[in-house]
């Protein structure tokens, strides 16, 4: 005899119903496809713990790992680019900055900040990928050269982090006027005994590459980074060849004299703060 009776039909149990995993939960390795935590990847400043495979981030990552405390003075912050050439192609320049700002939260695809990195005076200037490919426009030249004028100044020794697609093709000459304009003015910067760190990041290519980011007194960069004039596809079609193992990676760039050192994400603010006391002495 039962002494058990179902007064209600279509109960069912929790082994029956489909648990979903929450996004952005696990975090993929492109390069190994090992999947590890987030928090993880995170906390490891966005480098794979399996393989060193480093992720591209913005200037939001970089300020937080490299000013004390993430304590910092953003400069000229509100600058935004104009549309000298009232340029059309997919769609309006203007309509494109529109967009790319409301999508990123940037006016553009630079960041400068004067601030501390342990305890030593620095003034940084980072690209964002994510706005428009980090494209030099008429608003990254300006910036920089703001934030070379507030270097002079105040005697801080001046950074700039590259992550640059090159020259942003709707602005044209203007564009390409920022490399003639960054290179004068770090001549002033050198001129007046301050010392210049570029450091070069995934991709740094184009115009960007053929100008500042190859003119630091120590030019670092990450492991594993695009670094060229032209992308390996351009270069093989034009001469005709088959290019090198790992051509235009930091690690070749390295070898053939056109950069300092590399050095890991998780070890740049120890390797910085050893090189800005070397400078301060």
């Amino acid at each position: 005899m039962s002494w058990f009776k179902r007064i209600k039909e279509g109960i069912t149990t929790a082994t029956h119903e489909k648990k979903e995993t929450p996004e952005g939960l696990w975090y993929k390795c492109p390069s190994c496809k090992s999947i590890i935590p987030s928090q993880e990847h995170e906390d490891n400043m966005w480098v794979c713990v399996k393989c060193d495979y480093h992720e591209r981030i913005g200037s939001e990552e970089y300020f937080a790992m490299l000013f004390d405390e993430n304590r910092f003075t953003e400069l000229n912050a509100n600058i935004s680019s104009g549309d000298p050439l009232q340029f059309v192609d997919t769609k309006k320049y203007n309509d494109r900055l529109a967009e790319s700002q409301k999508k990123t939260g940037l006016k553009d695809a630079i960041r400068t900040a004067t601030g501390k990195l342990n305890g030593h005076p620095i003034t940084i200037a980072c690209m964002d990928f994510k706005f428009i490919g980090g494209s030099m426009g008429s608003v990254m030249g300006e910036k920089i050269a703001r934030a070379i004028d507030y270097s002079i100044e105040h005697r801080t020794p001046f950074m700039i982090i590259s992550k640059s697609g090159g020259a942003r093709m709707m602005e044209a000459a203007f564009s390409l006027m920022q490399m003639a304009k960054t290179s004068a003015k770090l001549t002033r910067l050198s001129a007046a005994g301050v010392p210049y760190i570029s450091f070069l990041t995934d991709p740094t290519t184009g115009g960007v590459t053929a100008s500042f980011a190859m003119l630091g007194d120590l030019n670092i960069a990450e492991p594993g980074a695009l670094i060229g004039f032209a992308g390996p596809r351009v270069v093989k079609e034009t001469i005709g060849k088959d290019l090198p193992k790992g051509f235009q990676t930091s690690e070749f760039v390295l070898e053939h004299g056109f950069l300092d050192f590399i050095v890991k994400r998780t070890e740049l603010k120890a390797r910085l703060s050893q090189l800005l006391a070397f400078f301060e002495h």
